[in-house]
């Protein structure tokens, strides 16, 4: 039987996050029909690469350690270990800085090499080197985490108006002042420099009062021993990351390096609008982990997990249904209201989109239950498998069916996806309940 309480909390830290995504979502869809009737499909695509590339070396470098603060922070909590918490917090956030300064460092090395090769303008490789600072929108895991932890999903969603607002603001200046291309990039990365900065901020404003020096007396050396497998978790958990975040964020650049940047412009377009749902799925997922850690510390059984994670998977799909129905129903109209009317085109990827993203709106809590339950590792080897893997059949489906073999490529990771995290799921379950029995 599903736990009614941890599926309540799951929902209401989903509304709390959702009620800033939407906002986000308003907000960004007006910065998107500035910047694709100011810059047109070409340079719209080249702005769009530039940032997958960013984004892309940032998830392939990064070290999150987000779940690790949720998993073992919840233990220490249920202990009353403060200073376990606090020293678990700080080497989260020590590994991850150095890995997001690697990440920085190797996207201004690649970025003159590649850029030329996925269709940049000479314009956006000399911007190549200052907009790899952008990778440090991603390197803010740590204290993500402990507000998550705290639960401060308020924040969370306050947090998620930073870069929108910004983009937005600064969208209007490029265009008003015909800054070009330049503006914009200009722009993007200033909205990530703030997303990094405003996070880092809001954990800190958390932990006033609720960590304090003296609880880092005893250094980081004792991390390891006091969390036992944390190392082991982490590289499980950030493969899982660095595989998901791979699959999403290497079409744009796949497409780019085929059929050019105004391709990758539509595709971007029609992953933007249909992101509506994904928001909601990898929110879900944020929230549902925090709950699904707590019930697996807290020693319920698999199937109380299973079913938690089924009702609030059965929800989320009954939720995306009529999302799906207005993209087929109205879908160029939508492109064409929001980008303009060189945009149509991306109207059939749509629907695509939309029907893949609603798929693997069961794929976030299974693989929230899978971390929670110390198998992170379960759910990265599903979405390596459905994600890098089918990866390799993107090419020959984009130079047989053109653009549209993008939407069918997405469709086909989706159903996989969540075909291969219930398979992993359902063994970690049978496995949990055999150790208990013996």
């Amino acid at each position: 039987m599903a736990d009614r309480a941890a599926v309540a909390r799951i929902y209401g830290n989903l509304g709390r996050l959702l009620g800033g995504k939407a906002g986000a979502g308003l907000i960004s869809l007006a910065y998107l029909a500035i910047a694709t009737r100011t810059l047109g499909p070409a340079d719209y695509g080249v702005l769009v690469l530039v940032h997958a590339y960013a984004m892309t070396v940032g998830g392939l470098i990064e070290f999150p350690g987000w779940h690790a603060i949720v998993r073992y922070g919840s233990q220490a909590e249920a202990a009353g270990d403060r200073p376990r918490l606090a020293r678990l917090i700080a080497f989260a956030g020590v590994v991850e800085t150095l890995g997001g300064v690697a990440a920085v460092v190797v996207a201004a090395l690649l970025a003159p090499i590649l850029g030329p090769r996925l269709g940049w303008s000479p314009t956006a490789v000399s911007f190549a080197l200052p907009y790899s600072f952008a990778v440090l929108a991603s390197i803010r895991s740590t204290p993500a985490g402990w507000l998550q932890l705290r639960g401060r999903f308020d924040l969370l969603a306050a947090h998620s108006l930073v870069a929108p607002t910004i983009r937005l603001l600064g969208a209007i200046v490029a265009m008003l002042s015909h800054a070009g291309l330049k503006g914009f990039l200009a722009t993007w990365l200033t909205a990530a420099l703030a997303e990094w900065a405003i996070m880092w901020l809001l954990g800190l404003y958390v932990a006033r009062g609720r960590l304090s020096r003296r609880d880092f007396a005893g250094g980081l050396k004792g991390v390891v021993h006091e969390n036992p497998g944390v190392w082991r978790f982490m590289l499980g958990a950030n493969a899982d990351v660095t595989v998901t975040e791979l699959a999403a964020r290497a079409p744009p650049l796949v497409i780019g390096w085929m059929l050019g940047a105004e391709a990758a412009g539509l595709y971007a377009l029609a992953q933007r609008i249909s992101s509506v749902l994904a928001q909601p799925a990898l929110i879900l997922g944020q929230s549902a982990y925090v709950e699904l850690a707590r019930l697996a510390a807290a020693g319920a059984s698999g199937a109380r997990i299973r079913d938690t994670v089924r009702r609030a998977t059965e929800i989320a799909w009954l939720a995306a249904a009529p999302v799906c129905v207005c993209v087929a129903l109205f879908g160029h109209q939508i492109a064409q209201a929001v980008a303009g009317g060189g945009f149509g085109a991306a109207a059939g990827l749509m629907l695509w989109l939309a029907v893949a993203r609603s798929i693997q709106l069961a794929a976030p809590p299974m693989t929230a239950a899978l971390t929670a339950l110390g198998r992170p590792s379960r759910s990265m080897l599903a979405n390596l498998a459905s994600g890098v893997g089918l990866l390799l059949l993107l090419p020959p489906m984009l130079d047989g069916l053109g653009l549209a073999g993008a939407g069918a490529h997405a469709l086909l990771q989706a159903i996989c996806a969540v075909w291969l995290l219930a398979l992993g799921l359902s063994g970690q379950i049978a496995e949990r309940a055999w150790r208990s029995r013996a």
